[in-house]
């Protein structure tokens, strides 16, 4: 059975149309993969409050420029990962103190990278992963003396 879409002349079909991701989906991937990032981190996940839990993700979402490869001897665009676009990211996470941050923030990069790659087709060319603020285990126990 064929579609109207698949019966209109003129169109060739990699040309009908195009596939979008919006900064808005992407953000919400990387706030899903960083936060599932963090859970791994019981150590540190216990002392953030659990509504300060979830990342603050700034996204810039740029769609990848068409590209006519065809005779150049290179590999058909058919036989590649379909590749939608590349995004520049700011992930603001909150953190338990003491614990290991650069692992923390290691794990928040590649857990996103991996995800965005994965779901949304889109390429990575810059990801900043910034401590906001850190919540000891000291300064939650207010009945108890100063810790220097």
């Amino acid at each position: 059975m064929t579609s109207d879409v698949d019966r209109r002349p003129g169109l060739p079909r990699g040309e009908r149309g195009a596939t979008t991701v919006s900064d808005r989906v992407v953000a919400k991937i990387a706030s899903h993969a960083a936060r599932e990032a963090l859970s791994r981190f019981t150590e540190s996940a216990g002392h953030v409050p659990p509504d300060r839990r979830t990342p603050h993700v700034t996204t810039s979402v740029r769609r990848t420029p068409e590209r006519n490869e065809a005779g150049r001897g290179r590999v058909p665009a058919y036989s590649r990962p379909a590749v939608l676009g590349e995004v520049r990211m700011r992930i603001a996470v909150e953190l338990g103190y003491p614990s290991d941050i650069g692992a923390q923030c290691a794990a928040v990069r590649r857990e996103v990278i991996e995800r965005l790659r994965t779901w949304a087709g889109m390429d990575v060319s810059e990801l900043a992963v910034s401590v906001e603020r850190l919540y000891s285990v000291h300064s939650r126990h207010t009945d108890r003396e100063r810790v220097r």
